[in-house]
Order: C-alpha cells, then structure tokens, then sequence
C-alpha cells in the first residue's frame, strides 16, 4: 500500500497537458474529470474498464489530492451591518 506522498506523487501537473490542469500521471486523465465522474455516480469499475490505463491507487491518489487542498480551509462567518 502506498503511503500519501506516493499517492500524490501520481498526480502531476504540466501546463503542456491539458492546459495545466492536474492530471494522473502525466496522462490526459485530470483530476477533476475523475472527481466529476465519480460524483456523477460511475463507479471506479467502470472507470477502469474506460481508461485500462488507471491503476486503483490513481483513485486513491485524487483522494488524497483533494483531501490536501481542503485540510487547510477554514470557513468564517461574516456579518452583515444592519
């Protein structure tokens, strides 16, 4: 099993591909185009059956990519002047 820094180490980015988005391992598979399909409902299956390139921990490897952008996020309230 890989540990997190493994995992990220698939994901990259190269403003040469497409368009600087981030992508699995240099493939033209973005980050953002697994997270929209799996929260759209394709399952991981199907998604390795359509890209026979992806390997399970690509998956892993988004999750964790998008775990990290989020950790840090903090959320303020803000007033409004009556």
């Amino acid at each position: 099993m890989l540990n997190t820094e493994d995992l990220l180490s698939r994901i990259t980015v190269n403003p040469r591909i497409m368009v600087g988005k981030p992508t699995i391992r240099g493939m033209r598979i973005t980050v953002e185009q697994l997270l929209r399909a799996l929260s759209g409902g394709v399952s991981e299956q199907e998604l390795l059956e359509e890209y026979p390139e992806l390997e399970k921990e690509d998956f892993r490897a988004v999750f964790a990519y998008a775990t990290g952008l989020i950790e840090d996020e903090q959320v303020f309230a803000v007033g409004v002047s009556a």
